[in-house]
């Protein structure tokens, strides 16, 4: 294949799209989940089998937790 083609970019693109998509794919393993308990946001990471908490909470479930004591 000649370096000066105009296939050649065609085929790079078409190679680094498919890469791309395998990366977006293979990321979306890792998931963010509110605890239903705390309302307190985690990852469950299936790489390591367990939750990561983030120290953050989601605003939304805390106003609807002292809605309903």
């Amino acid at each position: 294949m000649d370096l000066y083609s105009n296939k050649l970019p065609i085929i790079i693109i078409i190679i680094l799209v498919g890469i791309l998509a395998f990366q977006v794919l293979s990321n979306e393993k890792s998931t963010t989940i509110i605890d239903s308990e705390t309302c307190e946001l985690y990852i469950e990471d299936f790489q390591f089998g367990g939750k990561k908490y983030l120290g953050e909470f989601d605003s939304k479930c805390l106003d609807f937790k002292n809605l309903n004591p």
